[in-house]
């Protein structure tokens, strides 16, 4: 029971660090670009109406939620693995604006391909996917000035201030972190 308690601690030491990570990330990320809204990463938040709802997003952005996708991505691929069949839980939508929102936190570019690959379906699939998301304004494609042959995409300014909401209410339902080390450590 001790090492079940012990372990529990250092799960929960764990998460906080991630989270203080995050936050560490963010604001070198806002002194590196010298803006306030470190939050949204600046080709996203270019553009009138868009930018001002993306603004408002990023004042419901929190850094663990980065690593809320990353968990929600790979439970997608758990669940895959352990039913052994890729027919029963397919939903490429999800999977690429996952993909997208992991690589907009960690400001890396996604190409079109990559994104194929991520969403876990034949490319043909994926692609009628991106230009869906595409068409709701979810994400925007961008060439490539170095190599004319590729083309990449990212979460537009709507698409990053859905997934924000999406977190927020989501992320309503989580136990804060302080009230769970307090929870878990063992009365005296």
């Amino acid at each position: 029971m001790e090492n079940t308690d012990q372990l529990m601690r250092n799960r929960a030491k764990a998460i906080r660090l991630i989270g203080i990570a995050n936050e560490l990330l963010a604001m070198a990320r806002e002194l590196e670009i010298g803006e306030s809204s470190s939050a949204i990463p600046e080709s996203l938040s270019a553009g009138g109406d868009a930018r001002e709802g993306a603004k408002a997003a990023a004042s419901q952005d929190h850094p663990i939620w980065v690593e809320l996708a990353r968990q929600a991505y790979e439970d997608r691929r758990r669940r895959t693995k352990i039913f052994r069949s890729e027919e029963l839980f397919g939903e490429p939508a999800w999977d690429i604006l996952l993909d997208l929102f992991i690589a907009a936190k960690e400001r890396r570019r996604v190409s079109v391909t990559s994104s194929c690959i991520g969403s876990a379906v034949p490319s043909t699939t994926a692609l009628r996917w991106i230009a869906i998301l595409e068409k709701q304004g979810l994400l925007v494609r961008e060439a490539d000035l170095g190599d004319a042959r590729r083309v990449y995409v990212k979460l537009s300014a709507r698409g990053y201030a859905a997934m924000l909401e999406y977190f927020t209410s989501a992320s309503r339902s989580v136990v804060r972190l302080d009230d769970s080390i307090k929870d878990i450590q063992p009365a005296r």
